[in-house]
């Protein structure tokens, strides 16, 4: 438990790092933590709090992918993080930027956005697959 909270962590830190990197380039035309605006949630907070929960957010979220996908290990972590990943961000993506469903609008979405969640979800599936064959190949000793 206390590599897949490790990992968690560093993958949350990570990719709001790279979020907030690809808002300030440009590279992707919403800001991440754009929902509370949406939702109406933490209007009054300060950045830094927003910020820190979206963190805790995606700390959540990785976690329960890393136990999740623990179980999975038969399926290399290869495919699962390029599916995995091309359906967040596709969806994410389609969502934040309230796109039609039309085949033009392939071309708004942001490569970097997907490469990023994709190499990310990489570790973090490529560590919850090291650790559980680790994991059984001690049982069996």
């Amino acid at each position: 438990m206390k590599v897949a909270t490790i990992t968690a962590l560093v993958n949350a830190l990570v990719l709001a790092l790279c979020l907030k990197g690809l808002h300030y380039f440009h590279l992707i035309k919403w800001h991440p933590i754009g929902f509370y605006k949406k939702w109406n949630w933490f209007e009054e907070s300060s950045k830094l709090f927003q910020w820190t929960f979206f963190i805790f957010l995606l700390f959540i979220i990785g976690l329960f992918l890393y136990m999740t996908m623990r179980y999975v290990y038969i399926i290399p972590a290869v495919f699962s993080s390029l599916l995995l990943g091309l359906l967040v961000t596709i969806t994410l993506e389609w969502i934040a930027l309230d796109l039609p469903l039309q085949l033009t609008s392939f071309k708004k979405l942001s490569i970097p956005f997907m490469v990023i969640v994709i190499c990310l979800l990489r570790f973090l599936l490529e560590t919850a697959n090291f650790h559980q064959r680790e994991h059984t190949a001690q049982k069996q000793n």
